[in-house]
């Protein structure tokens, strides 16, 4: 078996790999990485690691060629026109290189009625792959709940959660129980069906008076909600140019659609994902 990873050298990715090197023995794992340096630690473990541009179809190919499962994980980009791009190369390449299935990364923020910058990517993908003529699953995830820790210590000298989510809730997924279940899928053929799509979160949603009371457990100081607005909240956290992609997908989120919750990862794994409260508690501990 070829197992084909891109992105590998990302937050999400770099479980992923490790996930599988569980799973499978390292010589069956080819990397594609935008930077091979970053990458030693995994050659140093027998696994295949390739230079990749994914909007460069011929530097794709020979790294996709002849893959068993491909796993797409997208770049980070703050619009979707430039994502879709990026999407189509890489679909190009996969379908010029025979990759056998195509296990692509996806995002529970796809309605059609999603504000968030980012929507029309997500939507985007299953709606090209269903009529690609290759065999695909998708994983969509929840929010990640690991930007929680580094981010709480901000929430405790505010003491409020800050997020403009209205009366709406959210749901999370730890990047490593992502790992996890995509690692399980990509091995397990009977999970790995053409057109299926998993949705991974944690066995509940949280309004944010419910999270302003999970930090406030986990970390023993007051806690209270009060939402900023979504221009305030683009302002604040316009690092990278990210403001504006951040307000409109906490937009989607006060619409109620960051708060879904779904088994498949029980289904998957055999078992329910962490919660957020272990989580978050290992988290600060570690930290």
């Amino acid at each position: 078996m070829k197992y084909t990873i891109t992105g590998a050298t990302g937050h999400l990715g770099q479980q992923v790999v490790q996930a599988m090197a569980e799973l499978v023995p390292a010589e069956q794992l080819n990397l594609g990485v935008h930077t091979v340096s970053k990458a030693t630690a995994f050659q140093a473990q027998g696994m295949t690691v390739s230079a990749i541009d994914y909007h460069d179809q011929a530097s794709l190919q020979p790294v996709l060629s002849d893959s068993d499962v491909f796993i797409y994980i997208p770049s980070k980009s703050h619009d979707s026109y430039s994502r879709v791009q990026e999407f189509e190369t890489v679909l190009a390449a996969a379908q010029a290189s025979h990759v056998r299935h195509l296990l692509v990364m996806g995002f529970i923020a796809d309605q059609v009625n999603n504000p968030f910058d980012l929507s029309a990517f997500y939507g985007y993908v299953p709606r090209r792959l269903a009529g690609a003529g290759i065999a695909y699953t998708i994983i969509r995830n929840a929010l990640y709940a690991d930007p929680l820790v580094p981010y709480i210590p901000e929430l405790v000298e505010r003491q409020q959660v800050i997020y403009p989510m209205g009366d709406q809730g959210l749901s999370f997924i730890s990047q490593a129980d992502s790992a996890a279940a995509f690692a399980k899928v990509a091995t397990t053929p009977s999970l790995l069906q053409s057109g299926c799509i998993y949705t991974l979160t944690q066995d509940r949603k949280y309004t944010m008076p419910e999270l302003a009371a999970v930090i406030q457990q986990v970390t023993g100081k007051p806690m209270s909600y009060q939402p900023v607005t979504l221009a305030e909240f683009a302002t604040m956290y316009d690092q990278g140019n990210e403001g504006h992609m951040l307000a409109s997908m906490y937009a989607g989120g006060a619409k109620g659609l960051l708060q879904p919750v779904s088994d498949d990862y029980v289904t998957i794994m055999g078992h329910p994902a962490q919660d957020l409260v272990s989580f978050l508690q290992n988290g600060l501990a570690q930290g």
